[in-house]
């Protein structure tokens, strides 16, 4: 194996003695992790791998939307918004065990092709059904975790932008075309949320967690009519969102260009205006003096201290490990696969999920998912489904610790230390994400009805 790789393994296992074993905080660990990989570039080397990180952190879009999704949330919190909401879904799915689970899983599949992002879809279905999830009898942790582990439907649902990526690859665009593969990885996308639905079930069983008490639950027409202006926030998701669709794209695309189109980010543009949308709604209710304002402020900045320093170095670590030549070694491993199909599938599986841990999804069918269809074109896996379990075994993306960014989003809008969600991501979401993925390739779970 490459340098870069012992360098990945070393990173991890950095990262889980010195938070789990030691227990340190997890912002520590991705500091300490960083540094590690660092020293992989040896004495000469490791200061030039150092700054290739540092600028990979600053320049990368997440790290700003994250921290900007924290203090939306807090903002809906502080300034009442946030009950009022929460009044208004219960009043409608509140006597249903474990709803806002369920809601939060349908939400982040109806958003999944449109946003195309992990992160886009962690941020804007956990800013609403995380602190909806925790008033009604969820834990904090188990709120964060099924948002995060949901946030890879917008890489395994179409029409995603890492399924249009994945398709114009040298080793895919003569084999496959976008009306070929587009029914069969909606199937194969399917497959997946049928999963989370069935994990929403088993924890609610699990945990106990009970429907609202009746008495608790205001109804609808009183509800709708109280709290209805608290639902205006979210015209700022549904702006960016609407601007990721066809029909937006196309208006956007008349009005500033295609490369202007193409240069607005939803993942930033959803907290801005949403954070914007509530200063309006609230506006009676911000503080009126600079005292109160740095009141406020004071009040959230303890919550930065870990998510930002995590997200930071996690981003950091992952363009050191890219300037140390991660992406070419893997790809050099999965050239030289030479195996049955149940076994190539696998492995094939397993080095996207290293790959897509560090980095995103999209980055990850972009550096290898030619070479990983092509592996398993010759292992017989026939196209479509090789396709279709690519972008499955791409979309573990949101689950994947210790790199995965919506990880620390859905953390960060629940309050919690990142690292309490690890264990439950990789059994709950990782390893069945991978099992779903070879049973696609194998063809035990069918493409086509």
């Amino acid at each position: 194996m490459g340098l870069a790789v012992w360098a990945l393994i070393a990173y991890i296992a950095t990262i889980v003695v010195w938070n789990a074993v030691l227990k340190r905080n997890i912002g520590e660990a991705m500091l300490v992790g960083f540094l590690v990989v660092c020293a992989f570039g040896g004495v000469g080397g490791a200061w030039s791998v150092a700054v290739a990180g540092f600028e990979g952190a600053t320049s990368e879009e997440v790290v700003f939307a994250a921290l900007a999704f924290v203090f939306m949330g807090y903002l809906l919190t502080k300034l009442g918004l946030m009950d009022q909401q929460v009044s208004l879904l219960n009043s409608v799915f509140g006597r249903m065990r474990g709803g806002a689970g369920y809601v939060s899983t349908a939400a982040a599949a109806l958003l999944g092709g449109p946003a195309g992002s992990g992160s886009g879809i962690a941020a804007s279905v956990g800013s609403i059904t995380i602190p909806w999830m925790t008033r009604t009898n969820w834990r904090p942790d188990l709120a964060a975790s099924l948002v995060a582990g949901n946030a890879g439907l917008g890489i395994a649902i179409p029409p995603s932008s890492t399924m249009f990526l994945l398709l114009g690859s040298a080793a895919v665009a003569p084999v496959l075309t976008a009306d070929q593969l587009f029914l069969a990885a909606f199937i194969g996308g399917l497959w997946t949320v049928l999963y989370r639905f069935f994990v929403v079930f088993c924890w609610v069983r699990r945990h106990k967690i009970d429907a609202m008490d009746a008495q608790d639950i205001e109804p609808f027409k009183i509800a709708i009519k109280r709290c209805w202006t608290s639902l205006l926030v979210y015209v700022g998701i549904a702006i960016p969102v609407f601007f990721t669709l066809a029909v937006g794209v196309k208006f956007l695309t008349s009005r500033v260009g295609e490369d202007g189109a193409d240069a607005i980010s939803i993942v930033v543009w959803i907290p801005v205006l949403t954070v914007l949308a509530i200063f309006l709604v609230a506006f009676k209710k911000l503080p009126r003096t600079p005292r109160g304002w740095n009141t406020m402020l004071t009040e959230m900045a303890p919550k930065y201290a870990i998510i930002g320093a995590t997200l930071f170095f996690a981003f950091a670590a992952a363009s050191s490990l890219g300037e140390l030549g991660l992406v070419d070694q893997l790809t050099t491993i999965m050239e030289m696969l030479d195996a049955p199909k149940i076994v190539i599938a696998a492995l094939v599986g397993v080095l996207i999920l290293l790959i897509a841990g560090p980095l995103t999804g999209t980055a990850t069918i972009a550096a290898v998912g030619g070479v990983a269809f092509s592996a398993l074109l010759a292992a017989g896996v026939p196209p479509v489904a090789a396709a279709t379990a690519i972008l499955i075994f791409a979309s573990t993306e949101g689950a994947s610790p210790p790199g995965a960014a919506p990880i620390y989003i859905a953390s960060g809008i629940a309050g919690i230390d990142p690292s309490r969600t690890f264990v439950r991501m990789v059994v709950w979401f990782v390893i069945p994400t991978l099992a779903i993925g070879i049973a696609v390739c194998t063809g035990t779970l069918p493409l086509f009805f």
